[in-house]
């Protein structure tokens, strides 16, 4: 049962990195391929060829000969090699986490930032402009082309002790801490926090067995990677969203068509809805009682917290300049009323 919901809720990403792979699909084409045209994609699943990304992304293959393109599928379950394979050009394109993906599109990869979308309305509103054909300046870096960026949900905090309800009582914490991530361990040493170096393979495990105090993830990873283990039965998971994650596909740019991008760009916003869909399901597969909202005034200190963070990381180039500069006015178009939106 967890692995079918597992597949249900990457299902969109599969078929958003299928019409990257053959961008032709959802136009009629009558007559045969005069050639066909070998491509490498790495997919980056945690669990392997095993997988469920990896298996739906399997069952494209077929169509995709049929529009001229014979696919390599190669699974991988350290993301990090991934990204090393397509950087040295073993891999015509790649899934990632944005996260992962900021060495190849530091705009793109500035999407994550921490504090900087605080919700659903201002997320549709972001992707909805980067899908528009003019925003492809901002998605091409030097032979890369971010072909697709779309949805993983907000992340959360996870505790093991939800009377860790405030900032100050994150201090001598153990947090679960992407540690190829600046931004994450910056964040994990503003409020004192222990950094325990993880990656996206071992951070369920060491935050289920104890090894950490704290974790954070978006929804959709709580029943797969069984997170509800660590969380119960003191725990809790912080209605807060400390950022937006998503996934990216990337492309070497000279092996693909010129328009494949935009084409996938194109798919990737007329699925926004079923993405969304599939977050809200996963949100709500989390009982009530799990859940735990801050506050006011605590909402506030962490709203102040972030932004400090973030701007801090803004000032060492770690994130895009123009890519804080459109998330902050997409948040001031939503509500007016906050008090960044005065400067």
């Amino acid at each position: 049962m967890k692995s079918a919901h597992f597949s249900q809720r990457v299902a969109v990403a599969a078929t958003l990195c299928a019409s990257l792979l053959f961008p032709s699909l959802g136009q009629a084409q009558e007559q045969a391929p005069k050639e066909i045209l070998e491509r490498s994609f790495c997919v980056f699943d945690p669990v392997g060829a095993n997988g469920p990304l990896f298996a739906i992304t399997k069952t494209f293959q077929p169509v995709a000969l049929k529009r001229g393109i014979k696919l390599d599928l190669r699974a991988y379950t350290d993301e990090k090699v991934a990204a090393e394979d397509f950087k040295a050009g073993q891999c015509d394109a790649v899934l990632l986490t944005g996260t992962r993906a900021r060495e190849f599109n530091k705009f793109t990869g500035s999407l994550e930032a921490m504090g900087a979308v605080p919700g659903e309305e201002e997320m549709r509103l972001l992707y909805n402009t980067l899908s528009q054909p003019k925003a492809r300046p901002f998605l091409v870096n030097g032979p890369y082309e971010v072909a697709g960026v779309f949805p993983a949900g907000a992340i959360y905090l996870h505790t093991r002790d939800r009377s860790i309800d405030s900032v100050e009582k994150l201090q001598g914490k153990r947090i679960a801490t992407l540690d190829y991530d600046e931004a994450s361990v910056r964040m994990v040493r503003h409020v004192g926090a222990s950094v325990v170096g993880s990656n996206s393979a071992n951070f369920a495990g060491k935050f289920n067995n104890g090894s950490v105090d704290l974790a954070y993830a978006p929804a959709v990873a709580y029943q797969p990677l069984e997170l509800y283990k660590g969380v119960n039965p003191d725990g809790a998971v912080v209605r807060y969203a400390l950022a937006y994650m998503n996934f990216q596909v990337i492309m070497h740019r000279d092996r693909f068509p010129d328009d494949a991008g935009q084409m996938v760009r194109d798919q990737a916003i007329q699925r926004l809805d079923e993405a969304y869909g599939i977050i809200a399901e996963a949100e709500a597969g989390i009982p009530e009682d799990v859940w735990m909202s801050l506050p006011q005034e605590d909402t506030a200190e962490y709203d102040k917290m972030l932004r400090k963070v973030r701007l801090s990381l803004l000032e060492d180039g770690v994130y895009d300049e123009r890519a804080i500069k459109l998330m902050k006015a997409i948040r001031c178009r939503v509500d007016g009323a906050r008090a960044e939106c005065a400067s």
